[in-house]
């Protein structure tokens, strides 16, 4: 079997959170001889090895220096392991990349870079999401000419690169959602909530338009997450008056307990302005929960046929309206319940990291 060091800005593994990187490793890693896993730095590192292959190593430094720190650690770990293959999660301000890129002159591994998300792409949450998708469309092409591949989730980032200067015949998409239809499927629970918002609170998520939304149409919702806006989310809910039809509930400890809140809500509403994914969407779809969802990621794919859910504007206006009507409209929610449960399908965790694991590995074959 063969081996791989996979470079990535997710601290969410080396804090030992059970999240998206974790359920992916539980089942990617039966694929692998071993997996080393470098991030950023995390103060208390709680995991070190899982699965009894997987080995997290977080750097002891800030951010301005991982370039180096997956350098020198990425020798390192050559050294005594040989790996065969890197993946390097790419995204602006691009230390992954260039890291991947100095260590790749070293020992000649080769490397595929895995661009998933394009801050401030199709739309800006900030100006800082502005300069950050300049930066991205002019250093893709320099960043991608030494990978073997450059890996998309969804054809508009594909797209993206494509305009930027990045081959064309570089370009994989290879889909990056692995849903676990054991926990994500349709449970006959007591519907709590009409709508319901998934992810970390911050600036591109379309928190604002979310609670907008609730405003103008008085119904009931539950925000799960926590993130830097959630004192700007205490203070909007306590001053638009909404404590009694609001609830910020914070993290789900698992996925189990994100699946369990979709089936008490009637419809997810992802308002993100820029995004890989969103993976919420393909899991509440899963769950028979019809979305409504602006048109970043896979979105524009998944509901291109008007099928599952509705593609809405980043305008509050809008939301409230499809909201309220689909809502008023049984039979039609019942449709998209039942073809989001079939869309989702094709998300099934074991086939898709198969694919994406067989992918990698003809690539060193």
């Amino acid at each position: 079997m063969a081996k791989l060091l996979m470079i990535t800005g997710d601290r969410s593994l080396a804090g030992g959170k059970r999240g998206a990187f974790y359920n992916t490793l539980e089942e990617f890693h039966e694929y692998w001889e071993r997996i080393d896993v470098i991030c950023p730095n995390l103060k208390n590192q709680q995991v070190k090895e899982i699965f009894g292959n997987v080995f997290v190593h977080a750097s002891p430094k800030p951010l301005i220096f991982q370039a180096g720190f997956i350098s020198k650690k990425g020798e390192e770990l050559f050294k005594s392991n040989e790996f065969d293959l890197m993946t390097v999660h790419e995204y602006a301000p691009f230390y992954n990349g260039i890291g991947a890129r100095l260590l790749h002159s070293k020992i000649k591994v080769p490397y595929v870079l895995e661009i998933f998300h394009i801050p401030g792409y199709p739309k800006a949450g900030n100006f800082k999401e502005i300069i950050y998708k300049k930066a991205t469309y002019l250093f893709a092409r320099f960043d991608s000419v030494k990978s073997k591949a450059v890996r998309v989730m969804n054809n508009s980032v594909g797209q993206f690169l494509i305009k930027a200067g990045v081959p064309k015949d570089k370009i994989q998409l290879i889909p990056a959602l692995y849903i676990d239809l054991e926990i994500f499927r349709p449970v006959n629970l007591k519907k709590e909530y009409d709508l319901i918002f998934i992810g970390r609170l911050e600036k591109n998520k379309g928190l604002d338009l979310f609670l907008e939304c609730v405003r103008k149409t008085g119904l009931k919702a539950v925000i799960v997450g926590d993130g830097p806006l959630k004192d700007y989310c205490e203070s909007i809910i306590e001053n638009w008056k909404l404590r009694d039809r609001v609830l910020l509930y914070g993290w789900a400890k698992d996925s189990r307990e994100i699946a369990e809140l979709m089936n008490k809500s009637m419809i997810l509403v992802a308002p993100s302005y820029n995004e890989g994914g969103p993976r919420v969407v393909a899991e509440a779809m899963a769950c028979g929960v019809p979305v409504l969802a602006t048109p970043v990621g896979i979105v524009p794919d998944l509901l291109k046929n008007g099928l599952g859910g509705e593609v809405i504007v980043w305008d509050s206006e809008d939301i409230a309206r499809k909201a309220k009507s689909l809502l008023n409209d049984p039979s039609r929610y019942i449709k998209y319940s039942n073809e989001a449960i079939k869309l989702a399908a094709q998300f099934d965790r074991k086939t898709t990291i198969k694919n994406y694991a067989e992918k990698l590995l003809s690539i060193i074959k």
